[in-house]
């Protein structure tokens, strides 16, 4: 295993908790004790995985997820988040974010998406072709970029990877549970809603009507189909 985790915390007990279970479980463990140390290691360290607690002193979590984003820095952010603060889990899923958890949690919930997040992030990179385009959309895969008529569309990392995802199923009808389990690693889940939101931003950003969609259609009772 020797996966190499980033936490950021800075509640010392939940810290050292935290990173003697993961240690257990084999993961190789570093700490920060706030945002600034968290995105000056983050930002020039090899991770595979990041664990960012919202709430922190010096520099929030919100705050060193969007910034690793600008700078390109693809590591899987998992977000820690106050129960309750949706807005919090809605922002740090706009700004790159990979998943949320809320405290309290179960530790084996945790492990459960620290294991998705990694095994999602460990599949072979895309290896079709590096160019997609239709109409005025145009996605380069090796750059991880998407344009419209030339202007940047800026997407998240998973907004591009649920892209990426439809385009190579271009046609097929994917279940709700499908998209959960291939674009997220999720083999559980209790609520669909996660991709029905990831669907909508993706409307908003490519669809000219996003109420009238053309691109991502739904398939009532069944799911979605790309038509791009």
């Amino acid at each position: 295993m020797n996966e190499r985790i980033l936490l950021v915390e800075d509640e010392m007990g939940l810290r050292m908790t935290l990173a003697d279970r993961l240690r257990r479980e084999g993961y190789v463990v570093e700490m920060a004790p706030d945002g600034v140390v968290g995105y000056e290691r983050a930002s020039s360290e090899p991770f595979d995985l990041l664990i960012l607690d919202i709430m922190l002193p010096g520099r929030n979590g919100l705050d060193v997820c969007r910034d690793l984003r600008q700078q390109a820095v693809l590591t899987p952010i998992l977000m820690l988040t106050a129960r309750g603060q949706t807005s919090d889990k809605v922002i740090g899923l706009r700004l790159g974010a990979d998943d949320y958890l809320a405290k309290p949690f179960e530790m084996q919930e945790l492990l459960a998406r620290v294991e998705a997040l990694l095994r999602r992030a460990s599949q072979p990179a895309y290896t079709g072709a590096s160019i997609h385009q239709f109409g005025a959309i145009r996605i380069d895969f090796l750059k991880t970029e998407v344009t419209r008529d030339g202007q940047t569309l800026l997407l998240s990392a998973k907004e591009f990877q649920l892209l990426r995802y439809f385009i190579e199923h271009r046609g097929e009808t994917v279940s709700r549970e499908k998209l959960l389990l291939e674009v997220w690693g999720y083999h559980v889940m209790p609520s669909t809603r996660t991709v029905d939101v990831h669907v909508a931003w993706l409307r908003q950003k490519l669809e000219h009507d996003p109420k009238e969609p053309k691109l991502i259609l739904t398939v009532h009772g069944l799911g979605y189909k790309f038509a791009g």
